[in-house]
């Protein structure tokens, strides 16, 4: 069954005003002139001469929302996905079925907007069922929704693949590991194959060269075996990690930033939030920190999470300082909560990759994260300044003998209550979940969901440029992608 909404249109107006005085008159026509020649210097999509609709959209569009087309997938590929794996067995992953606290005897057959799972393995990656949820929400109740939804993608900004990468990845891994980096029997890379076939065969793909498309990829291994394909589009990713791969032999056997890969890049694509495990403490809810310094999690990471071990042992013997081994499932979840709404701070060093949810529950239980991770990239920078409350220490500085402790000592009760009052000013920003079944309702206008939208929307111009400069090569001509900034 395909994606479908009962979405409206909705019209804008704009107002004029005179000034007769003569010299306001000549200040106010030099103004405009001066603003108007600006504008077309550093706006080459303004031209009048520029007559293709899908960027004159760009030149019209309300400032207050970014138009957002949906493409046509089969059901099969976003919640179809979730009748697949509510019909499944437990994730051996977790060891139990406990995990799964929603018993399949509780889920009504054939629910259209079936729930995203609790499973911690798999909802910390929930971005993509939100933001679906909020496009698929009739536009008479989007009325906070900073995407509009149009039927027509010549008339869009972008264009969203409402695919559930990340459940579909979680599924075969879930169900095979072993398979998951082959193609032969892996269900997976079949649904991958399908949407991007389906997908760079639509004319607006054709139109763009898919860069005014938009995936959703949370999970760092989400639609690996076609990542080169779908390069060209904005992807929504929780860090850079398993996309940059680090090869010691060039840079002499050290960690230093050598990149593979160069499909991702902080011009087109944006760092959104993982979804929090933890439920929200209140300000006011807030009590005597005892701990110094608290961490659960794995131990033993790759990569560039080897720094995790090297501070564990530093650490784990440290007075004051709590270091405890697991995960946030059943059991896990309860001995988090009281851990970091007991600590004063919350280590957050770098795993697997750059980034995790730890970071995100920090937040919610408004325990002060400190971040050991070079290379990490946050959600929304430009609108939260994570300085203001999170703590930023140096690999290098971490891992010297009682540093650490030393370090955290010096902020004083004053400091750290103050960056508590900036964490809950913030904690909204992080928030996915809009409390209604099936994600399909109002979201928050102060929520992830519209944040996401913004930072897209900020990407429009180098979005439309990029779609000019590829419409100008002769054919056959490729420019590689230049993707590394700062």
């Amino acid at each position: 069954m395909a994606l479908k909404s009962t979405a409206t249109a909705t019209a804008s107006s704009s107002s004029s005003s005179l000034c007769s005085v003569p010299t306001l008159f000549f200040a106010f026509t030099l103004l405009c002139t001066l603003s108007l020649s600006l504008f077309f210097l550093f706006n080459p999509l303004s031209s009048p001469s520029f007559s293709s609709s899908i960027y004159q959209n760009a030149l019209h569009s309300p400032q207050n929302s970014i138009q957002v087309f949906v493409v046509d997938l089969p059901r099969s590929l976003n919640y179809g996905l979730l009748d697949k794996y509510w019909a499944s067995g437990p994730d051996s992953r977790l060891g139990s079925d406990a995990d799964r606290e929603i018993p399949k005897t509780q889920l009504p057959k054939s629910l259209e907007f079936p729930p995203y799972p609790e499973n911690p393995l798999i909802k910390q990656y929930s971005a993509e069922y939100w933001i679906l949820g909020d496009l698929m929400t009739p536009q008479a109740q989007r009325t906070g929704s900073f995407a509009q939804r149009v039927f027509s993608a010549a008339e869009a900004d972008v264009v969203f693949v409402p695919f559930f990468a990340t459940l579909s990845a979680e599924l075969q891994l879930a169900k095979a590991k072993g398979a998951f980096r082959k193609k032969a029997g892996n269900e997976d890379y079949e649904r991958q194959r399908q949407v991007v076939d389906f997908v760079k065969n639509t004319e607006a793909w054709k139109r763009s060269g898919g860069r005014d498309h938009v995936f959703v990829l949370t999970d760092p291994v989400a639609m690996w075996h076609v990542r080169a394909e779908i390069a060209p589009a904005v992807l929504l990713v929780v860090d850079f990690g398993g996309w940059y791969r680090l090869e010691s032999k060039s840079s002499n056997g050290n960690s230093s930033d050598v990149m593979q890969h160069t499909q991702v890049s902080l011009l087109k694509d944006v760092i959104v939030p993982y979804t929090h495990l933890l439920p929200r403490l209140q300000l006011t809810e807030n009590k005597k920190r005892q701990t110094l310094l608290y961490f659960k999690g794995a131990k033993h990471r790759h990569r560039g999470g080897l720094v995790r071990e090297k501070l564990w042992d530093l650490l784990v013997n440290e007075p004051d300082v709590i270091m405890e081994e697991g995960f946030p499932n059943a059991t896990g979840r309860e001995q988090s909560i009281k851990g970091m709404r007991t600590s004063k701070f919350c280590l957050h060093p770098a795993g697997d990759t750059p980034t995790s949810c730890r970071l995100f529950d920090a937040i919610q239980s408004l325990c002060i994260p400190v971040i050991v991770s070079d290379n990490i990239e946050l959600p929304f920078e430009g609108i939260v300044d994570y300085s203001e409350f999170s703590v930023f220490v140096a690999v290098d500085d971490a891992l010297k003998p009682n540093w650490l402790v030393r370090h955290l000592r010096t902020f004083h009760k004053e400091q750290r209550d103050r960056f508590r009052r900036k964490m809950a000013q913030f904690q909204p920003l992080f928030e996915y979940d809009n409390g209604h079944p099936g994600g399909i309702g109002p979201i928050p206008p102060d929520g992830a969901v519209n944040h996401v939208w913004k930072k897209v929307y900020q990407k429009l111009p180098m979005i439309k440029e990029a779609i000019i400069r590829e419409r100008r090569k002769p054919p056959g001509v490729s420019v590689p992608r230049r993707c590394h900034c700062t």
